[in-house]
């Protein structure tokens, strides 16, 4: 029978709650003043947020504050509170139905952590960019206030930080594998992926007054559940427990026992047949979920398979994965194959006494459910309460993440490429949920007629990436019956559409508009998409490139790249051709802004040694430069944690599994590092050694065909980070070496410094896990005057007073 797509209920078609009676607000409110302005005695929803609160579509809470608005539910929001007491989370007075809590657009600890586990003294969703406004594991903390503040009150918990550990996971920071989320925070609910549909279900519930405890059948939200449970009665479980099973993992349903067999085999017996009651299977302690025969087919022997809405996987416990890599590494595989919504089954891992329990997927909004997302009454805006003396956000109090979006729009979500170290897809799903056209022109001519300081540049229309708007399977029957974890490797699937002709519409219209000068594409850009259609990429590099366009191909070398799920530097090339045909014939010098990744599962010292030599070869240096960061679920780090491969499928038979050499190590880590920087002396010392101990020491030499050279400046041994504040200053530098060949030939005006690539969230600032290249620059070449200066062009020199000869020495490049 043809599988299709999972339906689901349009959010707009809930009958509004009575309290839609008091409108809408131009800011949700932070504090009493503003709820007696609105003429409110309370909030039915108090959201807490580790994020300071702009009211914009790409930042999550205001997001979730309107969509609950426009059910008609009055909502307050609680933004940065002080959490070493409950008295900041009683600010609006207790919630009539539930509280929201997230850590922000951001997990917490990537927010307040370099990848190398140091502090960060910034946070760019802070006014003012000042850090320590957050807790470590913040959705942890806000969750036992908000229990101290009104313990009765429900709590239901989402965003990234919740979404990417709702299971056990490993933890970078500690080392080890934590509970999921769910259990530490203690909380009633969590909501996972992009939330609206199950919020705007859960708070409709909650507010008909339907125990929270009850709620238990809402897709894309997870819950403990007790043995016994009556609520799990008529579910089918499945044992994935384990690994080298034979066949399916439902392999232990046997066809030809009888009832009475299997469950005598099960150590229970079947009351039909016995006379009795029956004892309760042991299936995962919970007797509630039935083990029976399963009914056979004529025509082909198989077994009949239950319906997937009531079929539960039951995985490795927590207990089992904490101290098993191997399970922790199975677990993960059986997860990943589990997160399309047209054909995913619930999930269970037992904690302890409980079980976690983990339903399928949201259903994707629609596009008239997007539009309805996107449309609403935003005030595009930080909130006046983060306002400097002036009554402007762009000053002392200006928040860096509402720079960096304030005049860029969000055009669709999702990403079906499947990155391993990406949680992009863990999150917002692989499929691709796109606005209309009409709705963002909508959102142009809104911010072109309202946002303060607009001057006609739109500085982004994308999403998590650029050019996935409108894109998805050819066939919704195959798409729901698809359990492949990416559309685009090893090469784009045949069933992929990849037109780009309503995006390139989009952008002809989106420009044409009064009072628009030039729309930049921010997001990055899926390139083997694009060769795909060369007449996007003309449109692209024709209308949309301002000078630089940055793009990710993350390595050059096949082993790592087969561990990240990326194309082969082939692509690369193919693209790079078209963009420069493109720009000739646009009449414009327009350079690329290749992305990659040090110390991947998967690569070897040699992988980035060869990386090194493309990048000199081609004349790239990179400026700043980023380990690979272990996000919470994501299957790279649990490549990381266990060593093995789970996109081949995990085996305690060295035979077959795979092995993934992991860089571990501060020593090993570093090197890495300093392959992609190997243009810096500093790194110079390490990059000998190490080239000796591979047999490579033909590298070191001072042609222009060596990787480094024999000499040695003196250096200050300083660690440059990729933000300015984090760098370890050792002393001055007294010289640099002198670049050569291309290095020293390439024009100026070429990227010195861009951030790296964005973490998963709704709108974002750079974030870790990448190091971004540019175009070798000349040491100590001042930029000419009158050139506008950005953080692609080179900033001028800053007199922090620490580094007064290194500035000098440098031409006042220093990492930001």
């Amino acid at each position: 029978m043809t599988q299709l797509p999972p339906t689901a209920k349009p959010i707009t078609s809930w009958r509004p709650y009575w309290a839609k009676r008091f409108g809408t607000a131009k800011f949700l409110p932070t504090s009493r003043e503003e709820m007696d302005a609105l003429g409110w005695d309370s909030c039915d929803v108090v959201l807490v947020t580790g994020d300071a609160y702009v009211d914009h579509p790409s930042f999550g809470m205001a997001v979730i504050g309107r969509v609950l608005e426009a059910q008609g539910f009055r909502v307050g929001i609680i933004a940065q509170p002080d959490w070493q007491s409950a008295e900041p989370f009683k600010a609006l007075g207790k919630p009539n139905l539930f509280w929201g809590v997230t850590a922000g657009n951001m997990d917490s600890m990537i927010n307040r952590y370099t990848a190398d586990r140091k502090i960060r003294s910034d946070d760019a969703y802070t006014p003012g960019g000042a850090g320590g406004s957050r807790p470590d594991r913040a959705c942890l903390v806000y969750a036992q206030r908000c229990r101290e503040a009104f313990p009765d009150v429900p709590l239901v918990i989402g965003g990234i930080e919740a979404s990417l550990r709702r299971i056990a996971h490993y933890d970078y920071w500690q080392d080890k594998v934590r509970r999921s989320i769910l259990v530490d925070s203690k909380a009633d609910l969590l909501l996972y992926g992009n939330a609206e549909r199950a919020l705007v279900e859960v708070a409709h519930r909650l507010g008909r007054r339907e125990p929270v405890e009850n709620i238990t059948d809402v897709r894309g939200t997870a819950f403990m559940r007790r043995s016994h449970d009556p609520s799990a009665e008529g579910w089918f479980e499945l044992d994935s427990s384990e690994v080298d099973l034979p066949g399916r993992i439902d392999d232990h349903i046997n066809p030809y026992l009888t009832t009475s067999e299997q469950a005598s085999a099960q150590g229970g017996s079947c009351a039909k047949e016995e006379g009795q009651e029956a004892a309760p299977p042991q299936q995962g302690g919970d007797a509630a979920v039935a083990v029976v025969a399963m009914p056979v087919s004529r025509k082909s022997g198989r077994i009949a398979m239950p319906a997937r809405e009531r079929t539960v996987i039951r995985l490795p416990s927590y207990e089992q994965v904490k101290s098993d890599p191997v399970l922790y590494a199975h677990a993960n595989r059986v997860l990943h194959l589990e997160t399309n919504p047209g054909n995913a089954r619930a999930l269970v891992q037992r904690h302890g006494e409980r079980d976690l329990w983990i339903n399928p997927p949201p259903i994707p909004l629609t596009t008239a459910e997007m539009d309805h997302v996107f449309d609403l009454s935003y005030a595009r805006s930080p909130h006046p309460r983060y306002a400097d003396e002036n009554g402007r956000h762009d000053g002392a109090t200006k928040i860096p993440a509402w720079e960096m979006i304030r005049f860029s729009v969000n055009i669709m979500r999702g990403c079906f490429g499947g990155c391993t170290f990406c949680s992009i897809t863990e999150h917002e799903g692989r499929i691709i949920q796109s606005r209309s056209e009409d709705s963002v022109i909508r959102e142009i001519e809104e911010m072109r007629d309202k946002v303060t300081g607009f001057t006609g540049v739109v500085s982004d229309l994308g999403g998590p990436t650029a050019n996935m708007y409108r894109l998805g399977c050819k066939s919704p029957q195959i798409e729901a019956a698809c359990r492949k974890p990416s559309c685009v490797y090893p090469d784009v699937c045949q069933n992929l559409r990849t037109d780009h002709g309503p995006l390139i519409k989009m952008y002809r219209r989106a420009r044409a508009l009064p009072g628009v000068k030039k729309i930049l594409i921010g997001s990055g850009l899926r390139y083997d998409l694009a060769v795909k259609s060369p007449e996007y990429i003309k449109e692209l590099v024709t209308h949309h490139v301002g000078g630089y366009l940055k793009i990710a191909p993350e390595h050059t070398e096949g082993g790592p790249l087969s561990k990240m799920m990326k194309p082969g530097i082939g692509t690369y090339d193919r693209f790079k051709q078209l963009f420069e045909q493109f720009s000739a014939e646009a009449g414009k010098q327009q350079f690329l802004i290749p992305y990659f990744i040090a110390a991947h599962p998967g690569t070897s010292d040699e992988d980035m040694m060869n990386l090194a030599l493309w990048l000199k070869r081609n004349g790239f240096r990179a400026d700043q430069v980023q380990t690979f960061y272990p996000s919470p679920m994501a299957t790279a780090t649990a490549m990381y944690h266990s060593g093995m491969n789970p996109l081949k499928g995990i085996s305690r038979d060295a035979a077959k599994g795979e092995k993934v050499d992991i860089v571990r190590g501060e020593r090993r880590r570093r090197l890495h590092k300093a392959f992609l920087r190997y243009h810096d002396p500093n790194n110079w010392p390490l990059l000998r050694d190490a080239l000796k101990d591979m047999g490579r020491a033909d590298l070191i030499g001072n042609g222009k065909h060596h990787l480094i050279p024999t000499f040695q400046p003196a250096t200050d041994t300083g660690y440059q980070s990729a933000r300015r504040k984090n760098s370890t200053v050792a002393g001055a530098r007294t010289s640099v070496a002198k670049p050569t060949g291309k290095q020293a030939a390439a024009p100026v005006g070429k990227p010195t410094a861009v951030a790296g690539k964005a973490a998963p969230g709704f709108g974002k600032p750079a974030g870790p896990g990448k190091g971004a290249v540019s175009h070798a620059k000349p040491a100590g070449q001042a930029p000419r005057r009158g050139t506008l200066l950005t953080q692609h062009t080179g900033l001028p020199p800053r007199d922090s007073g620490a580094r007064a000869g290194a500035s000098k020495a440098t031409g006042g490049r220093k990492g930001r």
